[in-house]
């Protein structure tokens, strides 16, 4: 069937009804940022955020229903920010403030994508299954020295080790604790090991990462048994608790300590990350760069290489080094 065509009065019709829609649009915005001029602006911290809308807890520890202006660049889980309200339990964030650590991860474009803002500790949770992947862990260390941020190893399910089994497994980690990052030997069937990981996250803003099938959520649900109560009063506030289970979200400690669990940091590697870097990312090989033979050494066969020497007197893991020159191909 052929189109219509329409009358210029007809069109013209149509563009009066799209500018008065358009005039209505811009008077409630003006409506709201008159309403602004006589709020005065607060500060705040991001508990979640799902799609364009936020859950922002306020100095007082009352969680308000936000949004962002859109120029102001792209808050996550921990931003503190500038908000003010706008009406009944409803706020506009209007700037972020700077942060003092972020981790990121890139997107599927290539591009760093902000997860989780102002922590201070990243635990990363490791199990005997599926099998541990010394590859991802130093990554997610190389992030944790790269951001600033202390780092320990929890290692769940330990229970899952046979007894006469355990030292040879526990050896497979060593040179980590060796290196100064803290293990955690963790099994839900002892309460003992579980209140170790609380002492560690005690006085910090962790987040928990890990492969799927570590035990990471049943790690959450031991130390935060008022999950439920902090997701309700999300939902109550906000109506975005239903999300948490997907989204990133900071919980509250009993002990005023902060938790940042992530759903979506199963899987992780590093973004863009030039040699100088890479190399400050492992604390056992920064002071070894520059001390080989050759400037433009690949520490691979070359001779009087640091870094092979190394690995040959036991200062260096030889896992620690295969990641880092399999992350090093990729800064070339």
């Amino acid at each position: 069937m052929p189109r219509r065509r329409l009358s210029e009065r007809q069109i013209e019709r149509i563009r009066t009804i799209q500018d008065r829609r358009r005039q209505r649009l811009a008077d409630r915005t003006e409506a709201v940022l008159a309403e602004l001029e006589e709020a005065p602006p607060e500060a705040g911290t991001v508990v979640v955020r799902h799609g364009a809308n936020l859950a922002v807890e306020d100095e007082a520890g009352k969680v308000w229903h936000c949004l962002a202006r859109q120029n102001i660049g792209e808050p996550v889980c921990g931003d503190r920010v500038v908000w003010q309200p706008i009406g009944s339990g409803r706020g506009l964030v209007t700037a972020l403030m700077a942060r003092r650590t972020v981790l990121s991860r890139p997107d599927f474009a290539g591009r760093d994508k902000p997860l989780a803002a102002n922590l201070d500790q990243l635990v990363i949770v490791l199990a005997p299954r599926p099998e541990p992947s010394p590859y991802l862990l130093d990554q997610y260390l190389v992030a944790a020295e790269l951001i600033g941020v202390r780092a320990l190893i929890a290692v769940a399910k330990t229970d899952l080790v046979d007894e006469t089994e355990r030292p040879a497994f526990e050896q497979r980690f060593a040179h980590y604790g060796a290196l100064g990052y803290p293990l955690l030997w963790l099994s839900l069937r002892r309460d003992a090991t579980l209140a170790s990981l609380a002492a560690a996250l005690h006085g910090h803003t962790s987040i928990l990462v890990g492969q799927s099938g570590v035990g990471k959520s049943s790690l959450v649900k031991a130390l935060l048994p008022d999950r439920e109560i902090q997701i309700g009063r999300l939902s109550a506030a906000t109506g975005l608790g239903r999300h948490t289970t997907s989204a990133t979200t900071r919980y509250r400690l009993a002990d005023g300590s902060f938790l940042i669990d992530s759903p979506g940091v199963r899987s992780f590697r590093l973004g863009a990350i030039d040699p100088a870097d890479l190399a400050r990312g492992f604390r056992e090989l920064a002071s070894l760069i520059g001390h080989c033979r050759f400037s433009d050494c690949r520490h691979d066969r070359e001779p009087d290489c640091a870094l092979k020497a190394a690995v040959a007197d036991g200062r260096v893991h030889p896992e620690r080094l295969a990641t880092f020159l399999h992350l090093l191909g990729s800064c070339r």
